[in-house]
């Protein structure tokens, strides 16, 4: 399912996050995407960015999504959004996660709007 306007893209992430479906999660991405799992620790290479992504999906707990703002010019694009993940983890401890995302996005024809540069913690 491809994501077709800019303001979808974050929403689109949360979905596929809330139903574990890590292929989904990878299909939102360039083939060269730049994945930042914690301020400053830039990763990229679909090996790297699925592992860390594996790491947040084994939190095994919601993410909460809210669309501040998003920003277009042509096909390529700012979003900025607020994230939460909240609960008890696997081992029993509080897990309390929160960010604003500075994430770019292009889009093209075929595969609709996909992370450049994902950045949940961009305000870090």
């Amino acid at each position: 399912m491809t994501v077709t306007a800019l303001d979808q893209l974050n929403l689109a992430f949360a979905d596929r996050f809330n139903a574990r479906d890590l292929d989904g999660l990878m299909a939102l991405n360039v083939d060269d995407v730049v994945f930042v799992p914690a301020p400053g620790t830039p990763v990229t290479g679909p090996a790297a960015v699925r592992g860390a992504l594996e790491q947040f999906l084994g939190l095994n707990l919601p993410i909460t999504m809210n669309v501040r703002h998003v920003f277009q010019s042509g096909d390529t694009g700012l979003a900025i959004a607020d994230w939460t993940i909240v609960g008890t983890g696997p081992d029993g401890s509080e897990i309390d996660l929160a960010g604003t995302t500075a994430d770019v996005a292009v889009c093209d024809e075929q595969h609709g709007w996909r992370y450049v540069v994902d950045n949940p913690f961009g305000t870090a």
